[in-house]
């Protein structure tokens, strides 16, 4: 089944300043991507920008996908420009996801800014549906959510996590919504009151690079297993170039072809 195929942009719309969802529909059949995968996007019919996009799976909606961005340069501009019924090339899904734990006893799920993105859709992967709750199924092991930005502004999809009957524990440098202070200190003091919440315990990350090193320290620190995933800037997306390569103590790794998500441990910052 080839991964590069065009899909037409059915909704892209604008959440907050700077932030876009936007939907698409595949031209045909593509394999399912799981949370933590990407696509690659061409952003425009013409030589500029050359290259490709790279764009995290935000839900995967049973045929069409939605990714959840930020315009920070020339392609997400492009790209925020699009209307409904326009077409774009696609690659993808490309890399290694998220691997979904279900029996795992405590899982928290961190993400910082955008970082958000992917892990909306590992929420939904790991929550049980709402008739299994009602029956008295899984909501005791409802994965905690802490999630850190600059902000209150820059806080999304607060309303999708919600619905899983997830309250994310927020937290802003400024104060303005949540704890103030950043993600990772939040999450010490929560295990510092909830210490039976350490054992059999896994993390699920994404977001900068300073929140995702410092909560790998914390987690290997305190023996927590946990999973990261990176974000680097990619120019082919398949692990030809060489281009995003990250240092891990098994030695350099591809972010698109190994990656994006690694386990939280072997990863050299």
């Amino acid at each position: 089944m080839s991964r590069l195929f065009t899909a037409t942009v059915t909704e892209n719309r604008r959440i907050i300043k700077d932030h876009y969802l936007i939907t698409l529909h595949p031209s045909g059949k593509i394999k399912k991507p799981g949370p933590g995968t990407f696509f690659m996007l061409d952003v425009n019919t013409g030589f500029d920008p050359l290259l490709k996009r790279p764009f995290s799976l935000h839900r995967w909606l049973g045929r069409d996908f939605q990714l959840l961005y930020r315009t920070a340069g020339k392609g997400t501009y492009l790209l925020s420009k699009k209307r409904k019924g326009d077409t774009l090339e696609v690659l993808g899904p490309l890399g290694n996801g998220f691997p979904v734990r279900k029996k795992a006893k405590n899982i928290m799920l961190v993400a910082g800014g955008i970082g958000i993105a992917p892990i909306i859709g590992l929420a939904e992967a790991l929550v049980p549906s709402k008739s299994v709750i009602k029956k008295g199924g899984m909501h005791k092991n409802l994965p905690v959510l802490f999630y850190g930005a600059r902000t209150k502004n820059e806080i999304l999809c607060t309303d999708d996590l919600r619905s899983l009957d997830m309250e994310p524990i927020i937290s802003t440098d400024d104060g303005t919504l949540g704890k103030k202070g950043n993600i990772v200190n939040v999450i010490k003091r929560y295990l510092t009151a909830h210490p039976s919440r350490v054992r059999d315990s896994v993390f699920f990350a994404c977001g900068p690079t300073p929140m995702l090193k410092a909560l790998s320290t914390f987690a290997v620190r305190h023996k927590i297993r946990g999973y990261a995933a990176l974000e680097e800037h990619m120019a082919c997306g398949i692990g030809t170039c060489l281009g995003c390569v990250v240092q891990t103590s098994r030695g350099h790794k591809r972010v698109c072809r190994e990656g994006p998500v690694f386990p939280i441990e072997e990863i050299i910052w």
